[in-house]
């Protein structure tokens, strides 16, 4: 069995209001964009328009708001590499030999 290894990103993102918010995205560029979305959300600040994401507008963005009570709030997008086992579903044809 041979392994492919593919990369997902997590976002975790709470204060001291509730419990964290935690997601999986398969892109950094949809993680950062989701980060800016739960932040925007508990700040109650309108959506950003649909655009390219800026993943240091996102960081400035979520850096203000736990800046506002640093003891509790945090957030954090992590990459993983994950191994995921591909089965060998077919082999290449030997000749027999005569």
């Amino acid at each position: 069995m041979s392994f492919e290894v593919v990369s997902v990103y997590t976002l975790l993102v709470g204060d001291a209001g509730g419990p964290p918010t935690v997601s999986v995205h398969t892109t950094a560029d949809d993680a950062w964009r989701a980060l800016d979305a739960e932040v925007r959300r508990r700040c109650r600040m309108r959506p950003r328009p649909r655009r390219r994401m800026d993943a240091d507008a996102a960081t400035r963005l979520a850096d203000a708001w736990r800046a506002g009570e640093p003891d509790s709030r945090f957030w954090n997008v992590a990459v993983h590499r994950l191994p995921v086992p591909l089965p060998e579903i077919a082999r290449s044809a030997v000749p027999a030999s005569r």
